[in-house]
């Protein structure tokens, strides 16, 4: 799985609400998803360093991407459902140089 972002869009009702938009790489198909993305916070650590802390959420179908496979149950449902949702959350760290 590979995640490349393509452009950041800010959104007017909240300054650290934001789009990001890019290529997801899944099992040899790549698709364009958008994650629904939240600053969550900044500081300097212990170091000097500049750290900045994200969430992002998205959802996407996993047949798009060409997994298919599934199994059905007694009861009559399958063992594996269609949506996939995704959920990050990542710190990013500018060093000081």
């Amino acid at each position: 799985m590979r995640f490349k972002s393509r452009r950041v869009e800010p959104q007017p009702h909240d300054a650290n609400h934001y789009l990001l938009i890019g290529d997801l790489s899944l099992h040899g198909v790549t698709k364009e998803i958008v994650l629904d993305t939240t600053l969550e916070g900044m500081g300097t650590d212990p170091f000097g360093n500049n750290r900045a802390g994200f969430s992002a959420t998205g959802k996407i179908n996993r047949k798009d991407f060409g997994l298919g496979w599934n199994q059905l149950l007694e009861t009559g449902g399958v063992v594996v459902g269609d949506e996939v949702k995704i959920s990050i959350d990542a710190e990013i760290v500018a060093s000081r140089r």
